[in-house]
This record gives C-alpha cells, structure tokens and sequence, in this order.
C-alpha cells in the first residue's frame, strides 16, 4: 500500500510540476507575447495594404474624372467662344489654338519614343554557315 501512495505522489509531483514549468516559464510566456505581437502586427499589415490599395484606387477614380471634366470643360468653352465671338479668328481664340497644339505636341511626342529594337541584326541569330 506504501508504494501504491508512493505511485501516487509521484504522479502528482509529475503533474504539479510540468503545470508550474508550463504556466510558470518565463521564456515560454516571452514567446507568446512575441508571437501574439507577430500575428497582430501581420494583421495590421495586411490592413495597411487592402487601405493603401483602395486609396490608390479611388485616387485614380478621381483623377480619370478629373480628367474627363477637364476634357468637357475644354470643348464647352472651345465651342462657345466660337458661338459668343464669332468675328474672332481661329487664330486669336485661346482654345483652339491650345487644342490643336495638345493634339500636335502628342503627335509629336510619340514619333519622338525611342524603340527597343536596332534595324540591323546584332548577329547572335545570324547563321555562320556558308555555302561552298
């Protein structure tokens, strides 16, 4: 019977003991605020991104209808200058002279692009073989 509450003890000491160490370990508790902390911070991050993402695209919302405004406002006034003045010359009137212009300096701007290729061939693929 004397072993049997020796067993016994034992078993509990065993228990009592890794529930002391588990609770009771500092370094333990340490990695699982570091861990909570790293999860939290993940979280936030991934937050971050999906705000900074819509941000980025209601800004370009809000530019292309910028732009679109912009493009209206221009040919509203474009036309009724020619309607209110109509004695005014091509020439004089600000905003064709500004439209056409825009319209040019693309033009001009895309025949200006450099190309990513040379005319002649580098010789990499060019076959060295000849016939004799």
């Amino acid at each position: 019977m004397t072993w049997e509450y020796g067993l016994i003890g034992l078993v509990v000491g065993v228990i009592v003991g890794v529930v002391i160490t588990r609770f009771g370990s500092r370094k333990l508790r340490d990695q699982h605020a570091l861990q909570y902390e790293l999860e939290k911070t993940k979280d936030e991050l991934k937050e971050f991104k999906q705000e900074l993402n819509g941000h980025f695209v209601r800004s370009a919302e809000l530019l292309e209808n910028m732009s679109q405004n912009y493009q209206e406002l221009y040919q509203h006034m474009s036309s009724t200058t020619k309607v209110l003045l109509p004695e005014q010359t091509a020439q004089s009137n600000p905003f064709v002279w500004q439209q056409t212009s825009a319209t040019h300096q693309t033009d001009e701007s895309l025949a200006e692009m450099p190309r990513d290729y040379s005319e002649k061939s580098s010789g990499l693929l060019r076959s060295t073989t000849t016939d004799k």
